[in-house]
């Protein structure tokens, strides 16, 4: 059976379409195959790493891609599912073939204020809120 291919995008590809990656692969790997990129890629956000490290999910290792790399090699998606606000969303550009485009909207990791603890205190709810979306997702088209 051939996997569902599922693409998360957000601004930098930093922590929002990288949790979700991991956790779909993690969820439903069976049937699906999620990637990410971002519109803007940057670096990896320590805290998206730590705390998924606490969720049992290595994603250290990870390279932040830009979608528009995927898009010039006609990369072809199943779902596009935007993580970051509505008018980001809307810079993703069009995939080619029949894909369903959805926005997810949460917080940017990178613009929580506060201590260290405070930033990781709100990324686990970012990450715990993306888990909950794709596990409601997941009942929703199985």
């Amino acid at each position: 059976m051939q996997k569902i291919k599922v693409l998360f995008i957000c601004v930098h590809n930093s922590a929002r379409s990288q949790m979700a990656e991991a956790f779909l692969n993690e969820m439903a790997g069976e049937r699906f195959e999620a990637q990410s990129a971002g519109i803007d890629p940057g670096r990896l956000n320590p805290f998206a790493v730590k705390v998924m490290a606490e969720a049992g999910m290595d994603i250290s290792g990870k390279e932040t891609t830009g979608v528009f790399d995927l898009y010039r090699k006609g990369a072809v998606f199943s779902y596009v599912i935007a993580v970051c606000d509505g008018a980001n969303a809307e810079k993703c550009p069009i995939f080619p073939g029949v894909t369903k485009r959805i926005n997810w909207s949460f917080p940017d990791p990178s613009a929580l204020l506060g201590t260290d603890e405070e930033k990781l205190r709100g990324t686990r709810e970012i990450r715990d809120a993306i888990k909950a979306q794709i596990e409601e997702w997941l009942r929703t088209i199985a």
